[in-house]
């Protein structure tokens, strides 16, 4: 009887954090989407390379001689911009980067858009984000600058790259393994969902960090990723299986993480994280290639065709989230090719 006392609480438990994750404002955030989904489906069904370029990925991606030239943007919180200018600055150029790296690519310019209401944090603003261009090895190209005392602040980044291999979530098949990239050698932001693992590193070794991707691209060791946005690991995790319709079966106590409450992990904005998705085949190459990283990669969960996210922790297992019946970004599944 205590056997099954201790069961019952352990999915009681899990229950109640599924529960917690999928009322993330962070998560239903991503709900907005959906606008820009609805352009998508025209009645026609577009060819893979197509499908690149249209939204869904982190990137657009557009086939140019033998890779491709990817694009994507970025918008900063308003409450944000007002509020830290200078972390504003610095995260509108790192989330871009972490973007182009998540399709395979290394960075080549950021432009701009911002409206502010005063000389100073306009200043700080931009030279923060001349500051990450110049530490990630990125042309600072201008923009668009408006200042006006009546004006709400507000930060817009778009970014170019190119990739000569490409990372691109249309690629997800059932049975590839789920792994998670990350980086521990950080430390939480005060009491804010959020890890910082940026100082302390010189720009070479950011730049080669952030350029791991594009490198398992090219040596064929993933065939899938995405950055780790602001919906935290699981809301990622929805967004990337939509554009195949795909499923999943994470196992949370095989998630790499730092010491702490697991709820902030999971939803934790990571200042460098990637999901992966590999061939079974690639599996043990992978865990090579990392074997004497300070980056942590390990294996999470599995592909697979059921349209829905399963957890498992502790023995007990919970239905996360149905993408079938509750999309949450409208991206691709219903027109996905499979």
């Amino acid at each position: 009887m205590a056997g099954m006392d201790w069961k019952d609480s352990q999915q009681q438990a899990l229950d109640t954090l599924v529960n917690e994750l999928r009322e993330l404002p962070e998560i239903r955030a991503k709900e907005a989407i959906r606008w820009a989904a609805a352009l998508n489906h025209d009645g026609e069904l577009p060819s893979l390379e197509q499908r690149y370029a249209m939204p869904g990925d982190d990137c657009a991606a557009f086939k140019s001689g033998s890779g491709y030239q990817l694009l994507a943007m970025e918008g900063m919180l308003p409450a944000f911009v007002r509020q830290d200018p200078r972390a504003a600055g610095w995260s509108s150029v790192m989330v871009n980067v972490s973007d182009i790296a998540a399709m395979g690519g290394r960075p080549t310019a950021i432009v701009n858009a911002y409206w502010h209401n005063n000389d100073e944090d306009s200043q700080t603003l931009l030279h923060h984000m001349r500051r990450a261009c110049d530490t990630f090895g990125i042309a600072f190209a201008g923009g668009h600058s408006s200042i006006d005392a009546g004006y709400t602040p507000g930060l817009a980044v778009a970014i170019t790259g190119h990739a000569n291999a490409l990372l691109s979530c249309h690629h997800l098949k059932p049975g590839q393994r789920l792994f998670m990239l990350t980086d521990l050698t950080g430390s939480w932001h005060g009491e804010l969902p959020y890890w910082a693992c940026v100082r302390g590193k010189s720009p070479e070794q950011l730049r080669a960090q952030w350029e791991v991707p594009a490198l398992l691209a090219e040596t064929g060791l993933v065939a899938a990723a995405k950055d780790i946005s602001n919906g935290g690991i699981l809301g990622t995790l929805i967004m990337m299986l939509e554009l195949t319709g795909c499923g999943a079966s994470i196992d949370l106590s095989a998630i790499p993480r730092p010491r702490g409450e697991l709820l902030r992990w999971l939803r934790a904005f990571q200042s460098y994280g990637f999901l992966l998705s590999i061939e079974p085949d690639r599996v043990s190459a992978l865990l090579r290639y990392f074997q004497n990283s300070h980056l942590t990669c390990q294996p999470i969960g599995t592909v697979t065709d059921s349209g829905k996210i399963f957890l498992d922790h502790a023995g007990s297992q919970a239905e996360f989230w149905d993408l079938q019946h509750q999309p949450l970004t409208h991206m691709g599944a219903s027109n996905a090719q499979r």
